[in-house]
């Protein structure tokens, strides 16, 4: 990695979309060092067991000062085993806000050298979310256009379509 600050995007991520790409895309042109990091989310039924995906952020981003991990426990520990303070987060519509700014507030008040910066995404990604492609895919539905193409390839395979 470069150096510089440390912008860590901090996700699920399950699965990927096209709408996670453009936020990461976003922040690795602010920041000389971004980290993905997929959460070990024990409270959440995951599609994809964490080094699946992974696997597909391997296969897919290619940006140069992007970097991919995964951790558990509290995000402003990660932060601080890695040396970083900034959070990134994406911000869709409104609904978003309350829920992001209650995070940011409380991760502040876990660490105060933590910041959080808000992207918002295309206007074309406003809509998509992780838990309405699995929804459409549990459905039969067509959810091509809103995940890069290995992720469609896991996922229809994953739901036996």
């Amino acid at each position: 990695m470069k150096k510089g600050i440390v912008a860590v995007y901090p996700g699920s991520f399950d699965p990927l979309t096209n709408g996670h790409l453009d936020i990461i895309e976003k922040a690795s042109k602010i920041f000389p060092n971004v980290v993905v990091a997929v959460a070990h989310n024990y409270s959440k039924s995951n599609t994809f067991s964490v080094q699946e995906r992974l696997e597909m952020m391997e296969e897919t981003i290619k940006i140069k000062n992007v970097k991919i991990d995964s951790f558990s426990g509290l995000l402003v520990d990660y932060l601080d085993k890695i040396g970083s303070f900034v959070i990134v987060r994406g911000l869709r519509a409104l609904s978003d806000f309350e829920y992001e700014f209650q995070m940011a507030l409380m991760n502040r008040k876990l660490n105060t050298k933590v910041e959080t910066i808000f992207l918002m995404p295309d206007h074309k990604y406003t809509f998509l979310s992780s838990s309405m492609v699995r929804e459409i895919a549990d459905l039969g539905g067509n959810f091509k256009n809103f995940v890069p193409p290995s992720v469609y390839k896991k996922m229809k395979k994953k739901k036996g379509r």
